[in-house]
């Protein structure tokens, strides 16, 4: 990877865990956070629209490339589910960036809405299939409730510092049992 691209990737990366936090991060921290001057940040992104609209395309292909690099098509089910929350929450700012203020994916997001071939999906209903995963709920709403776990995990995380495995854990024990006791 080369100056150019890692000095783009790093001032992305700050301003998708600095917007995650405080949709209302000035350039400068933004430029700090990323351990680059004012006028590097300019250089790249004009104008903050710009920032925001790359910092989403680039998120959005971080969390794809997360969830390929889980192999969630493999395995059984229950596996792939605890991968994929594993894949999620390593990218835990980006998806605290896309979807925890609802004027970013309404403002710079893509259109056209959760692609058809969704892999998401597609392990959730290979999940009810198998009988693994409660086929009384629709697969979008099990998909819903994955995100808001690894979403509140994440910011959990951030808040008590705990380590990553832990949020993991957490969120798989909870996804998979609810919050009853056993």
């Amino acid at each position: 990877m080369s100056t150019r691209d890692r000095t783009r990737s790093a001032i992305l990366s700050a301003a998708a865990t600095l917007l995650g936090r405080d949709y209302q991060a000035k350039l400068a921290e933004i430029a700090d956070a990323a351990g680059v001057g004012r006028t590097t940040l300019h250089r790249y992104f004009p104008d903050r629209a710009t920032l925001i609209k790359a910092a989403v395309v680039d998120s959005i292909a971080a969390i794809e490339s997360s969830v390929a690099d889980a192999a969630i098509d493999q395995g059984p089910a229950l596996d792939a589910m605890r991968r994929l929350v594993a894949a999620m929450v390593a990218v835990g700012d980006r998806l605290v960036f896309l979807f925890g203020d609802p004027r970013v994916l309404a403002e710079y997001g893509p259109d056209g809405g959760t692609p058809p071939d969704d892999p998401v999906i597609a392990l959730i209903e290979r999940g009810q299939a198998e009988g693994v995963f409660d086929p009384g709920l629709t697969p979008q709403w099990i998909q819903r409730v994955l995100w808001a776990l690894v979403y509140t995990g994440h910011t959990e995380g951030e808040l008590s510092g705990v380590p990553r495995h832990g949020i993991v854990d957490t969120v798989v024990k909870t996804l998979h049992n609810g919050i009853t006791r056993s």
